[in-house]
């Protein structure tokens, strides 16, 4: 494991004024190299072969670095090309799934923002849930033996895949020959969740130990493939469609009524404080509670996504809940780069970068 002493002096060995924010390109590596821009830090993206054309056709970052394969990024040389160039790394979805949480612990010898910790807390279905938990959010029902499913329930994998080969089950029979079916038996483990009917709510927050502030920046709903469109169908039309799946395809913005906006907040506070509590110092920036909203209004958490979510892409130029905190466009990619930013004017780039 890399301590925190080792990156910090990496941390120490940086010129203050030439800071490089960078990141993997994919996911939301566009708002991230944007809000490095916007808060004037040079920024770098790190592209494997093949998926750089994005990145120049929107000129978002100043220095674009390609790789063949991703081990390539956890070669040493490569590592200490980042290093030369002052960065700090911005983790988002596919950097962790690319990388692995152990690896970005074990061997990522870069200077990174947020705890990294964190990323073996929401990879873990069993440590996330037990942080939910810790949390005392409002939990679905887990089934442990396939064989006690007694409800419709949704079957996952861990990882960062975007709801790829996630499916329903409505008994121990069906989930068994959908289980057959995906293959992944002996390859991932999974888990059994009670299926909650209700209204998706993904709350992007922001911690700031900086401030010790929790902010609420933006929301949205995900749009699933090819669930989302087998709803288009008419009824009569159900019979002989595809199995629905749930693979994100793309991000719907949502406002929650105002009264919501409460237990919204203190969600993420309960989130925050847990963290803090089950692995010091906790989260660090940016991280999401994915959320269902019953006809009761009360919300049922399923996940924690532990850094910057693709929902926030809908948010670049920002959102409704980041007017009323930033006078400025206040996206979630900004905001990390203003949290460095303040640190370093603070001369406390140790307490965001792990």
């Amino acid at each position: 494991m890399i301590r925190k002493r080792e990156i910090h002096l990496i941390l120490d060995g940086y010129a203050r004024d030439g800071i490089t924010i960078a990141t993997m390109g994919s996911h939301t590596a566009l708002q991230i190299l944007k809000g490095a821009r916007d808060e004037g830090f040079k920024s770098l993206v790190i592209c494997k072969r093949g998926t750089e054309e994005v990145y120049q056709q929107f000129g978002v970052a100043d220095e674009l670095l390609i790789i063949e394969n991703y081990e390539q990024f956890m070669e040493k040389k490569f590592l200490e090309k980042l290093i030369e160039r002052n960065v700090i790394l911005i983790p988002h979805g596919s950097f962790v799934e690319y990388l692995s949480p152990k690896r970005i612990e074990n061997e990522l010898l870069v200077p990174m923002l947020g705890n990294r910790m964190v990323l073996e807390w929401e990879s873990d279905r069993e440590k996330e849930r037990e942080w939910m938990e810790h949390a005392d959010l409002r939990l679905p029902k887990e089934f442990k033996d396939p064989e006690d499913i007694d409800r419709l329930v949704m079957v996952k994998f861990p990882g960062a895949k975007g709801g790829k080969g996630y499916f329903l089950a409505g008994n121990p029979e069906e989930f068994e020959r959908k289980l057959k079916k995906s293959g992944l038996r002996d390859k991932d483990r999974f888990t059994i969740q009670e299926f909650v009917i209700g209204t998706r709510f993904y709350p992007h927050y922001f911690y700031s130990p900086l401030k010790n502030r929790l902010e609420l920046l933006s929301m949205d709903i995900r749009y699933e493939s090819n669930v989302d469109g087998l709803s288009r169908l008419p009824h009569v039309s159900q019979d002989g469609t595809p199995e629905p799946s749930f693979v994100v395809t793309g991000n719907i913005p949502v406002v929650a009524r105002e009264s919501l906006l409460n237990p919204i907040l203190k969600m993420g506070q309960s989130v925050v404080k847990a963290s803090q509590e089950l692995f010091s110092p906790g989260l660090i920036g940016p991280f999401c509670i994915e959320t269902i909203c019953t006809e009761d209004l009360e919300f049922v958490v399923f996940e924690i996504s532990a850094r910057i979510v693709a929902g926030t892409n809908l948010y670049i130029n920002g959102s409704p809940y980041s007017q009323l905190l930033y006078q400025e466009p206040m996206s979630t990619g900004r905001r990390i780069s203003r949290e460095i930013k303040d640190a370093r004017r603070e001369d406390s780039l140790d307490s965001v970068i792990y």
